[in-house]
C-alpha cells in the first residue's frame, strides 16, 4: 500500500543590515594654571668693623713728639745730665781729697775724662718692635631671609565629549517560504 508522502521545502529568511558606525570624539583641554612666585624678603643688617691703630709709641721712637712732650723730655734729660755732672765732680773731689792715700787719683781722673767710654755699636730697630698697637672689632653681618610660598591656581577643564550614535536598520534580503507538496 502506498501512502501519500509530504514533501516540505523551506527557504530560510535572510536579513540584511544597514549599519552606520557611531562616532565618538573625546578631547581633554589643558588645565588653566596661574603660578606666581613672590620674591623672598631679605633683611641684611651690618655693624661696621672698627680698627684702632695706636702709633704714638712708634712716633715717639722716631722722634715725632709734640712740643709739650718734647720740652718735658729735654728738661728731664738736662736734669739727668746735671745730676750726673754733679755726681762726677763729687766723686773726683773725693778722690782728690784722698790724694795722700791714693797717689794715682789725678792720672785716673785725667784718663777717664780723656778717653770716655765708647758708645755701643749695634742695630736699633726704629721704631721698636711692638710699638704700633692694633685693636680690631670685627664687623657683624645679620642676614634674615623670609621665603614666600608659591601661589598656584589651577583649574581643571572638563573633557569635551562629542558622540554621534550609530544606526542599525534591517531589511529582508530573502523572504522565508515553506512549500509543502503531497506526493501520492
Amino acid at each position: 500500500m502506498n501512502f501519500p508522502q509530504l514533501q516540505i521545502h523551506t527557504t530560510d529568511a535572510k536579513l540584511g543590515l544597514n549599519i552606520e558606525k557611531p562616532n565618538q570624539i573625546i578631547r581633554q583641554p589643558k588645565a588653566t594654571q596661574h603660578i606666581e612666585q613672590p620674591a623672598a624678603i631679605m633683611d641684611i643688617k651690618t655693624t661696621r668693623g672698627f680698627m684702632r691703630i695706636d702709633s704714638s709709641q712708634a712716633r715717639r721712637d722716631v722722634g715725632m713728639i709734640g712740643p709739650l712732650e718734647s720740652s718735658a723730655k729735654y728738661a728731664q734729660a738736662g736734669r739727668q745730665k746735671v745730676m750726673q755732672g754733679i755726681a762726677r765732680r763729687v766723686s773726683e773731689g773725693n778722690q782728690m781729697m784722698d790724694i795722700a792715700h791714693n797717689k794715682k787719683a789725678i792720672p785716673a781722673i785725667a784718663k777717664k775724662n780723656t778717653f770716655p767710654v765708647p758708645a755701643k755699636i749695634g742695630i736699633d730697630f726704629i721704631p721698636s718692635v711692638g710699638s704700633v698697637k692694633l685693636d680690631y672689632t670685627p664687623a657683624k653681618l645679620d642676614i634674615n631671609v623670609q621665603t614666600q610660598k608659591a601661589k598656584i591656581s589651577a583649574q581643571v577643564n572638563k573633557p569635551v565629549h562629542e558622540y554621534t550614535p550609530g544606526k542599525v536598520s534591517g531589511f529582508m534580503l530573502q523572504n522565508p517560504s515553506i512549500e509543502i507538496d503531497v506526493i501520492v
